[in-house]
């Protein structure tokens, strides 16, 4: 027959908080009077459970944090074959054993040395056994059991950031997501409520309101305004236990800043601006600047000037300043005072970004009246034209007028003006200007085939102050007189045949002339009457500008006549008519029979050996070859 024996493990049988707390500091006397043991036999480790309560007693439950003096007292060991003589000892192993958890070795019992944390370890494993001492074996096999640590509420909430920062658009509806935040107890969630957090709002109404369950901040009031308040800052509490009395609690602040709709229209701070520009103020320039007021910022705040009416319309521009969102008046055309001393425009700003959900807010511009008042600056006298145009014949006699500048003060008291010739455009001096009445007149004689066109300046001066002055082009043109005689185009010298015959085209003749002609050139051309009647060739007048040179005889003799001149009148047909007497070289040449030149030389023809030069020449190369080998 085979003995079972038992190892018994005892705890108290009360509730197991209350008693797990009791602090026992003599073991002997101070138990409770009812313990419930497991039995585990030898050959089997079969865990024993209470029904009733569903307790496992293969587990030890104990209380965190606790703040007792001694040591706080866990259970008890014993086993069946312990017979209250010493000759058992209890050996403890496993998580914390000999450490955080000691077994007294003779009676079993077990403490906790150092107060426990259930959020950093939960659940210790430890194995006991009973060993003889005088033989060191065990006499029960080794049994696990395990010490469980319940949980207390020692842990408030804590929220993920410090600090949380979240925005939104002013005019937000109620109800408008901000932001979620979200706190974390580290106690057991699956035991009590010591994990269960409750979130509240603690400063930021009536603006904002915050989900229990979710911590989820919402808008609270109706058209919170940025303009009149951007920043809110909004503290939250955590609370566990349900939020009930005496639970743990942390707080968090969430900064929360309101974003800028397009909800402000531009605004003058006032309805009439006045400025003032000289009369000189060049196109493009600046007069003056304006400025809407915009409550919005960025984009919202972003304003067109434009100027929609007025008597200045066309005389002055409006512009933005990107940087300061100013408008910046400027010059578009010339001043005058003398002209209109005074102009009224009507400038508008508008935003360039408006949102549609507020144009109930009425219309997103405004409009300002900009008086412009000119000022009268001493400016320099003015021409009547910004350039003149003359013509002068070039053969008019010296100190002709062939033209008059006229430039007046535009300013009120008409100052004198008087007139000079930049030198720096007439170095040569042709022309000169009267300084009082500004004709200007020829100090040189003209001649248009040398120069067409004279570019002159000419400056007009106040009087009685220099520095205010004006220049002005002249162009002058030269007009063509008919001063020059027509001559050949070129320089005409050409042949005739020993063989030649009679009314043979020898050469054909052209003219040009240096004068201007506006119905075009007609040349005539003629022999010379010293010609006409001896000479040994004619000429005919094409009719065309052009003539032809025609034998009179037939063959000619080089020996005799080796050279003609003939002299050639040419004229035009303009007035007054000019003619000019030019000359053609005519050379007697010897030629083959089909009228090609062979030579015009009467002494290289013949020479006194009776040899032909072209024969010499042979006879010479002949020579040098024989001379060479």
């Amino acid at each position: 027959m085979r003995t079972y024996h038992c190892f018994w493990l005892l705890f108290w049988a009360g509730q197991p908080h209350q008693s797990f707390l009791t602090p026992l500091s003599k073991r002997t006397s101070g138990f409770p009077e009812k313990e419930k043991v497991l039995v585990l036999s030898g050959n089997s480790r079969r865990d024993l459970h209470r029904s009733k309560r569903s307790w496992m007693w293969n587990q030890f439950f104990l209380l965190e944090e606790y703040t007792g003096t001694d040591y706080q007292y866990v259970g008890k060991l014993h086993s069946d074959q312990d017979k209250g003589d010493g000759s058992l000892k209890y050996i403890l192993s496993g998580d914390g054993a000999g450490d955080l958890f000691i077994i007294n070795e003779n009676t079993g019992d077990i403490q906790a040395t150092k107060r426990l944390d259930r959020e950093e370890k939960p659940v210790y494993i430890l194995r006991a056994q009973a060993i003889n001492r005088r033989t060191g074996r065990p006499v029960e096999p080794e049994s696990e059991f395990i010490i469980k640590i319940h949980d207390i509420n020692d842990n408030e909430p804590m929220f993920t950031k410090d600090v949380y920062n979240a925005s939104i658009p002013e005019m937000s509806d109620v109800g408008t997501f901000v932001v979620q935040v979200t706190a974390t107890d580290a106690d057991d969630p699956t035991y009590g409520n010591s994990a269960k957090v409750v979130y509240s709002i603690l400063q930021g109404q009536p603006y904002f309101s915050v989900e229990s369950e979710t911590g989820i901040i919402k808008t609270a009031l109706l058209n919170m305004d940025r303009e009149n308040r951007e920043q809110y800052q909004v503290v939250i509490q955590a609370k566990d236990m349900g939020g009930q009395m005496g639970g743990l609690s942390g707080t968090t602040t969430v900064n929360i800043t309101l974003t800028d709709v397009n909800d402000n229209p531009p605004r003058f701070p006032q309805s009439t601006y006045q400025f003032k520009a000289p009369e000189s103020t060049p196109p493009d320039s600046p007069v003056g600047r304006i400025k809407a007021n915009d409550a919005d910022v960025d984009e919202n705040a972003e304003i067109e000037y434009s100027i929609t009416e007025g008597d200045g319309y066309d005389m002055f521009g409006i512009t933005t300043d990107k940087d300061t969102q100013e408008g910046i008046i400027t010059v578009k055309k010339a001043l005058d005072f003398e002209n209109k001393n005074l102009y009224i425009l009507k400038v508008e700003a508008s935003n360039t970004h408006v949102d549609p959900r507020f144009l109930y807010l009425g219309p997103f511009k405004d409009s300002a009246t900009v008086r412009i008042q000119v000022e009268d600056v001493d400016e320099p006298p003015v021409f009547s034209r910004p350039a003149y145009i003359m013509e002068v014949k070039e053969d008019v006699p010296i100190n002709s007028v062939i033209g008059t500048v006229t430039a007046q003060d535009p300013d009120a008291a008409k100052n004198p003006v008087k007139y000079s010739v930049d030198r720096h455009t007439d170095m040569d001096r042709v022309f000169n200007i009267n300084s009082g009445n500004g004709s200007i007149f020829t100090s040189k004689t003209l001649d248009r085939e040398t120069l067409l066109w004279h570019n002159i300046t000419v400056i007009a001066a106040e009087i009685n102050n220099p520095k205010q002055s004006s220049r002005v082009p002249v162009f002058i043109k030269v007009l063509d007189v008919n001063d020059n005689a027509p001559e050949f185009a070129m320089f005409y010298e050409t042949f005739v045949c020993e063989n030649a015959k009679a009314e043979q085209l020898i050469q054909t003749l052209s003219a040009v002339d240096k004068d201007d002609s506006y119905s075009g050139h007609q040349f005539s051309f003629s022999l010379a009457p010293e010609a006409a009647s001896s000479s040994n060739f004619t000429l005919q007048d094409n009719r065309d500008n052009t003539a032809g040179i025609f034998t009179r005889k037939t063959r000619y003799n080089r020996h005799e006549m080796s050279t003609y001149f003939l002299p050639v009148v040419i004229s035009d047909n303009d007035y007054p008519i000019q003619s000019s007497t030019e000359t053609v070289t005519i050379r007697v040449c010897a030629c083959d029979h089909r009228g090609k030149m062979l030579s015009c030389n009467a002494e290289a023809l013949i020479h006194p050996t009776g040899l032909s030069t072209g024969a010499l020449i042979a006879i010479l190369l002949c020579i040098i070859i024989l001379l060479g080998k």
